[in-house]
């Protein structure tokens, strides 16, 4: 019953700590995108795939005491913190193995920042698509977006995809 809210601790424990609630639904979905066994459903929103489900379920780990949420203030915008807390270490010592180790592919998305994190998620949203009309839909969507983010956001795809097939997900 709560192993998506595992599989999400999970991928935290594995990361070590999650910068930003938004950072955590672009890793979720690029990782759900690239096979891994997240189940949240995403739906088009205003920085691009979100998941009302994701949020919830981020939300409950932090009342069941499983996630720390540290909140740091930045001007205009608060950002949290997520890492997993010693009882979230006891709760998924129930779910062993129920997200296969995304820690390198992991390291190298929360490498990039938010925007561009955006821009790759935006563009696995458009992947049905023809490459040259998810780059209109992408720039239609986000003004400021340049060719050469796109063309760094392709890359950053196929290197996730190399990467994922070395790591090779569970079946989903």
């Amino acid at each position: 019953m709560l192993e998506d809210h595992a599989k999400i601790a999970s991928l935290i424990h594995q990361a070590g700590e999650i910068s930003g609630s938004k950072k955590l639904q672009k890793v979720v979905y690029i990782l759900q995108k690239l096979g891994y066994p997240f189940d949240q459903i995403f739906h088009f929103h205003f920085y691009g795939p979100y998941s009302e489900e994701l949020s919830v379920q981020l939300e409950e780990l932090c009342d069941f005491g499983f996630l720390i949420e540290n909140r740091e203030d930045k001007g205009e915008e608060e950002k949290c913190h997520y890492r997993l807390s010693e009882a979230g270490e006891g709760f998924l010592s129930h779910y062993q193995n129920i997200l296969p180790s995304v820690r390198s592919l992991t390291q190298k998305v929360m490498d990039q920042n938010t925007w561009f994190l955006e821009r790759v998620a935006i563009l696995l949203y458009f992947d049905y698509l023809p490459r040259n009309e998810a780059v209109k839909k992408v720039e239609s969507i986000e003004k400021r977006t340049i060719q050469e983010d796109l063309e760094r956001a392709f890359s950053f795809i196929d290197e996730l995809r190399v990467l994922q097939s070395i790591e090779q997900p569970m079946p989903h």
